[in-house]
Parts: structure tokens; sequence; C-alpha cells
């Protein structure tokens, strides 16, 4: 299955794409891991986003489509992905489809927006790793401390009151409209158009957890546009 995650920041996107991993072996793959990897080989398109990032400007979008493309044909991909941080706009979205990058399935995971700041709150990170907590809805097993490593987990800077606020807001102006898209697209029955699949994040992880399951296990098992 080859998934695009959306959601507004906090919603939970990182902890369900653990649990994709962990059901049917596709690797989450995040455009600014995949930046920073190229940047690190020295490879040509590598020095060609580090030119970028050193002016202080954006990597064009051609140049993370090349990114993503190369790094989908990584083994790992064999069975499929998920894309996270990418698309962002439509624009990007068609520049994909534009490249042969067919997408199958967009899960998009809803919550209203005072449990969305409530929930951005109480978020812990484990900034190695990337690995996410919650103070209330996911607890690590020691207080404060990474369960894999044991190490000292923090509160991101975004996920601070004003910042969250801020955050979602732009979410709201740019990733919303990429929801509609794929859900018009999705709409109309266009040909190589992903399924859209809604979910609701209002519960607890196990039962989002299952609804994602029980959407993906659906159409796993029968014919992909």
């Amino acid at each position: 299955m080859r998934l695009i995650l959306l959601g507004p920041p906090g919603v939970g996107k990182g902890t369900q794409a653990g649990f994709i991993i962990e059901r049917y072996g596709i690797p989450q793959i995040s455009t600014g891991d995949m930046l920073r990897t190229a940047v690190s080989q020295g490879n040509a398109l590598g020095l060609q986003a580090k030119s970028h990032m050193d002016r202080g400007g954006l990597v064009p979008d051609d140049l993370i489509i090349d990114l993503v493309r190369d790094r989908i044909r990584q083994p790992d991909c064999s069975a499929g992905f998920q894309l996270d941080g990418f698309p962002r706009t439509i624009p990007q979205a068609e520049a994909m489809t534009a490249a042969g990058i067919n997408i199958d399935i967009v899960v998009e995971f809803r919550l209203d927006d005072e449990e969305l700041l409530e929930r951005s709150g109480g978020r812990l990170v484990h900034p190695p790793s990337g690995r996410t907590y919650h103070a209330l809805f996911n607890p690590p097993r020691a207080a404060g401390k990474d369960d894999v490593t044991g190490e000292g987990l923090v509160q991101r800077k975004d996920d601070q009151a004003d910042t969250a606020k801020k955050r979602l807001e732009v979410y709201k102006r740019h990733a919303g409209a990429l929801v509609d898209y794929y859900s018009q697209c999705a709409a109309r029955g266009q040909s190589h158009v992903p399924r859209y699949i809604r979910i609701s994040a209002a519960g607890s992880l196990q039962e989002v957890r299952g609804q994602l399951f029980a959407a993906l296990d659906e159409y796993s098992t029968t014919p992909m546009n």
C-alpha cells in the first residue's frame, strides 16, 4: 500500500504511522529525513538541496519529487510506503501524479480544535529518534524518559500553546485545501486517484488504530487504482 497520512499537528499521525509500520511493514518516509540524508551523503540531489538550504530558501518541489522517487525505489518500499510531510499543497500533489508517483490511499485524521490544542500541550518527543508520547494519552513507561533508550524527552517549542495555535491555522489554510482536493478527486471517481479514508482521532490510541486497521485491511484486499 502506498499511503499519504493527512491531519493537523497533534492529531496523532506519527503514532499511527508507527502502528502501520508494525502491522504492514511499510516504511514512513519523511521529506525532512530524506533531505538530511541526501545532504549528509553529498550526492547530486543532496548538493542541489543544500545550495537552496544554505541560502535560506525552500527546496523546490521538483527536487523534492526527485528525492521521493529515488527513495521509493529502495527495497524497503517494495510493499509500499507512507509519505509524511509531503505533499503539502495541491501543486505538489499534482506534481507527484505527473511524475508517476501513484498513491493508493489517503488517510485523513480528524479532531476538533480544542482537543487538538490540548493534545499538543502534553506532547513529548525523543529528539534523536522522533518517537512521540503524550503525558495523558500515550505516556512513556517512565515519566519523562524514552521507552527504548531511557533518554530524556522534551516538549518542542512547536507544541507550546501559542505556537500550536499558529501551526493549526497554517494547516487549515494550506493542507486543508489538500484534504478537499483528494476527497473531491475520490468522489469524482477519476482513474489513478487514491481512495480516501477519514478517521476520527477522538478515541483512544487503540480505538483509532482499530478504525485505521479495519479500513486499510478492507482496501488491501480489493484492487487498487
